[in-house]
């Protein structure tokens, strides 16, 4: 008989405080796991989901097993007293309290069987890391974040092999899709901040108020293979232990680079009859509108690295008696080697970058954009309880 458990609302809500530590990486692929704040995981010996928490333990299982199922994520972030000043040091104008929410829906599916006494196979479908959040437009940080949106899909195959009587090993190779966007309004030099007041520079009304609608966005995808590996151990008949690491996978998204509304330099259309150029630096007029000349659309094949992490768990499940046991976990995830994004030019007929790889800007040949990131490694520990209320209903904290 299949055993089926119940997740309590309030432990769900102890792992959601979990899952902040840990950056864009999703635990949600089993709602075995999910009761208990995925204490364990890995080491008890639960359903089908072990085909990404440990292939190791799938020789535990008896016959074919097929579990699936949806998880809600509904997030929500506060921001207040935001303050951000230009590139020429004005203060920003915007909004600087808001709020940001979150809803998505992550699905997950794994199957797996019993080919013989020592060998079982799987496989799977599930969504290892996600993050997407937009911010107003009007908000004092617009400068450095708008939209921002990562999701990696991963499809997975498994063996597990039964080393001894009390050992078995697992080894999985997954198939990564991961695509993103990343998007922020764009600031010239404080254009914007300076508003009507650049008039004064000019000597005419020349100001283009569509200069702070300009707008960054860049968006690609790309597939890369990552592996993982498992041990899963019987150090007596009440102790079960597991060690499981998964890879990190190295992505470079391709697709494309779209700004709006980028100011013309004079230094770029020197002799142009149908623009006025003051001087090479400062932004060229335009003849048809007397206004500050804005190039409306640029687009350029860019390239964005992204590594999504190593990680690796230690777990112990605990047998008290018939009916009760205990869980516990402690994982590490390899966040410092998320060292930054950097947003690379990809095209032989480049536009964008053409400004921003000088020496004034990001002073690098071919770079369209920098961000540097600075995370840390992050342990975290787990701790759960598991009550067999009847043969086939397990209850979990």
């Amino acid at each position: 008989m299949k055993k089926s458990s119940l997740s309590l609302a309030v432990f769900a809500a102890c792992f959601s405080q979990l899952s902040l530590a840990e950056g864009y990486k999703l635990f949600e692929q089993s709602v075995s796991a999910m009761g208990n704040a995925y204490a364990g995981r890995g080491a008890q010996i639960t359903d089908a989901t072990l085909v990404h928490s440990n292939p190791a333990a799938l020789t535990q299982l008896n016959d074919a097993q097929l579990s699936g199922g949806l998880n809600l994520i509904h997030a929500e972030t506060d921001y207040s007293q935001v303050a951000a000043t230009s590139a020429n040091g004005a203060p920003v104008l915007g909004r600087s309290n808001g709020k940001n929410s979150l809803n998505e829906i992550v699905p997950f599916v794994f199957y797996s069987n019993k080919v013989n006494d020592k060998l079982s196979l799987g496989g799977g479908f599930y969504v290892p890391f996600g993050l997407s959040g937009d911010y107003s437009d009007d908000w004092a940080g617009r400068y450095f974040a708008d939209e921002t949106e990562v999701q990696v899909l991963a499809l997975s195959a498994v063996a597990a092999y039964q080393l001894s009587d009390n050992w078995s090993a697992g080894l999985g190779i997954s198939v990564n899709r991961a695509e993103g966007t990343l998007s922020k309004f764009k600031d010239h030099n404080g254009l914007c901040e300076l508003g009507t007041g650049i008039n004064q520079l000019y000597r005419a009304d020349v100001y283009n108020p569509l200069v702070c609608a300009s707008h960054y966005s860049v968006s690609g995808d790309d597939f890369a293979v990552g592996y993982s590996l498992g041990l899963h151990g019987q150090l007596s008949a009440e102790t079960k232990i597991a060690l499981v690491y998964h890879s990190a996978v190295r992505f470079r998204l391709t697709g494309n680079s779209e700004i709006t509304n980028t100011p013309i330099l004079g230094a770029q259309v020197a002799g142009n009859s149908n623009f006025i150029v003051v001087a090479p630096t400062l932004p060229a007029i335009s003849k048809a509108t007397g206004k500050l000349a804005l190039n409306p659309n640029l687009t350029e094949a860019s390239q964005l690295a992204l590594t999504t992490p190593a990680s690796m768990a230690l777990s112990l499940d605990q047998q008290i008696n018939r009916q009760w046991s205990w869980q516990a976990t402690v994982s590490w995830t390899g966040w410092s080697d998320f060292r930054s994004i950097d947003i690379v030019s990809a095209s032989a007929t480049p536009s964008i970058s053409l400004s921003t790889q000088q020496p004034q800007n990001l002073n690098q040949p071919g770079y369209i954009g920098y961000i540097p990131e600075y995370w840390r490694d992050s342990w975290s520990a787990a701790l759960g309880l598991s009550w067999q209320q009847q043969t086939n209903r397990m209850l979990k904290a």
